[in-house]
């Protein structure tokens, strides 16, 4: 499969090592894309959850070819989320071309965009962290349900049903704080004179202008890897929602059917990831 040239991709929300994780259709996603710039805006990884033991091979795909990027030279910026926030201990660290930080502004011609997860809008994350950790825990329950209901659903020709989207959709509170969530980040923007402000955390993938009496921002969000299967990509000037779904040309290529699951205590799972930085470190080195 030819790979499209893209000067950013934006990802975030892919949740790696919980059962919502689409980890094989991400993978045949960065294996479409040549980026010259790649930013994992929080929540890849999801720590929270590796009490579960659960790590497929596709997961750890995803992670070695993010490190053969690193090992290219191709800046990939990781910001820290809530469901890695272990990660932020480290924020302002790097190694080669892979740096570990917050937030971050960049530059986009005479334009600059401020990008960060969006956890530190979330009153439940700051308050009441238990609580948040059992809504996640009640949503990956969910999402596993859903896959059960979508295999039943594509028996039967039918298309696939989102029942947590749904639900949200239809919570007017969980609707009221998507609307607050993109007022307050846009609000911050223009007080701070940003062009672009560009969020995760919500899973709900987005680009509109907001306008205010202060003036106006174009917000952006990533969506996710768990639901909506969505990036942001910049190209040539110009920002762009990517939806998995929509790529049919991605999708119908055929990728290696063989999926293994490895069953690691947290430590062992640590101890892999930290040798694959390890073995990507060494390869940039030698070059």
């Amino acid at each position: 499969m030819k790979k499209r040239p893209v000067d950013i991709v934006v990802i975030s929300d892919v949740h790696l090592g919980t059962y919502g994780c689409h980890a094989k259709e991400l993978l045949k996603y960065l294996k479409s894309i040549k980026p010259k710039e790649v930013i994992l805006n929080g929540d890849i990884v999801d720590i929270w959850q590796f009490s579960k033991r659960y790590w497929p091979k596709s997961h750890m795909k995803v992670v070695k070819l993010l490190l053969e990027w690193v090992a290219k030279g191709i800046p990939v910026h990781y910001i820290t989320g809530n469901h890695d926030e272990l990660l932020r201990k480290f924020s302002g660290n790097s190694m080669g071309s892979l740096s570990i930080v917050n937030k971050m502004v960049i530059p986009l011609g005479e334009e600059k965009a401020w990008i960060f997860h969006g956890d530190v809008f979330d009153v439940t994350m700051q308050h009441s962290k238990w609580v948040a950790k059992l809504g996640a825990k009640g949503y990956d329950s969910l999402i596993l349900l859903n896959r059960g209901i979508n295999f039943i659903s594509k028996k039967m020709g039918k298309g696939p049903i989102s029942m947590s989207k749904k639900i949200k959709n239809g919570v007017k509170s969980a609707v009221k704080f998507i609307n607050d969530f993109e007022q307050i980040a846009a609000d911050i923007a223009i007080e701070n004179g940003y062009d672009y402000v560009i969020c995760g955390h919500i899973h709900q993938p987005e680009i509109k202008v907001i306008r205010t009496d202060k003036g106006e921002v174009t917000y952006l969000n990533s969506g996710d890897w768990i639901e909506n299967l969505t990036a942001l990509e910049y190209n040539k000037g110009q920002w762009k929602l990517y939806t998995y779904h929509e790529d049919q040309q991605v999708v119908q290529h055929i990728e290696d059917k063989k999926e293994e699951t490895f069953v690691l205590e947290k430590a062992e799972l640590f101890q892999s990831l930290l040798e694959e930085f390890r073995i990507s470190g060494m390869t940039q080195q030698s070059k």
